[in-house]
């Protein structure tokens, strides 16, 4: 899908920026390298349910980040024969699983619910069974940890005791919350392990009224582990956040992550899900590929 001149005009300025401040002709392919898109399969309207494979491969994306399960399924992806469904999606399909995600932690707390220690301890088993490098723990709705110093002081104590698991098994958990740079910063210091880092969402970052560029900056290269790219129930072009602006930031801390970025929340009501994540998609590429 093409875009618009506007957007043209946006990428070919950063580009521009960017190459100026390389050390080399082969900044553009390097950078390149650098990234996949991948999308969130809740976002796709296929929360946990191996259809979304599909989905993603006739939308174009490289990878879906898959959620672990819920309640009703039991998380079911902790089970042999459905990971090994899952993986045989992904081959046929060749869309990758890009990363995995525990929802499910919105509804019921890490920070106070005593299940919820098993379920991250197997998502690191999960994890290694696809091959892949992230798990995003979701700190949303009832497992909000805003203003919230108890519960913050729980979850340092639970990543303390699950990490040295993820650690061996090459695996980063990645707090997705509405905490500050600073904030997230002081849970990982505390529980002092290259595990745990944070899972970066501009869109969330910017409701809670933090300055994402700012907090790029703060948090730098080695602390982030994954990227959302969202407008909530917009296009990605449509919203508030200058989405070049954050490619420049992500070039000048020298961002690496685990490569991947996922569209998440990037379509209006009503408009159809795949011309939506089309046009995101190729937003993207404008800037990232």
């Amino acid at each position: 899908m093409s875009l618009s001149r506007r957007q043209l005009l946006h990428s070919s300025a950063w580009f521009g920026a960017g190459y100026a401040l390389s050390p080399s002709l082969d900044f553009w392919a390097d950078f390149k390298r650098r990234f996949h898109i991948g999308a969130c399969d809740w976002s796709l309207g296929k929360s946990a349910n191996i259809e979304a494979f599909a989905l993603a491969k006739n939308i174009g994306l490289q990878g879906i980040q898959v959620n672990l399960g819920n309640l009703a399924n039991d998380l079911h992806l902790r089970k042999a024969e459905v990971q090994a469904q899952y993986l045989a999606a992904s081959k046929n399909t060749g869309v990758k699983i890009s990363s995995l995600a525990i929802s499910e932690l919105n509804n019921v707390p890490y920070k106070s619910d005593p299940r919820t220690e098993q379920w991250v301890s197997d998502s690191i088993d999960v994890a290694r069974a696809f091959g892949v490098k992230v798990v995003l723990l979701a700190f949303f709705v009832k497992n909000d940890l805003r203003n919230d110093p108890a519960g913050i002081a729980e979850v340092i104590q639970r990543l303390k005791k699950v990490a040295p698991k993820a650690e061996r098994a090459g695996v980063t958990l990645g707090i997705e919350s509405y905490l500050t740079a600073e904030e997230h910063l002081h849970i990982m210091r505390e529980v002092g392990s290259p595990a745990i880092k944070v899972f970066y969402d501009f869109r969330n970052a910017a409701d809670a009224g933090n300055d994402i560029y700012q907090e790029l900056k703060t948090l730098g290269k080695t602390n982030i582990c994954e990227l959302h790219m969202k407008e909530n129930r917009l296009l990605l072009d449509k919203g508030t956040i200058d989405w070049p602006r954050v490619a420049t930031a992500l070039r000048e801390i020298g961002y690496r992550g685990d490569h991947w970025m996922q569209i998440e929340w990037a379509k209006p009501d009503g408009d159809d899900v795949v011309t939506a994540y089309q046009h995101n998609l190729a937003y993207l590429k404008g800037l990232f590929q």
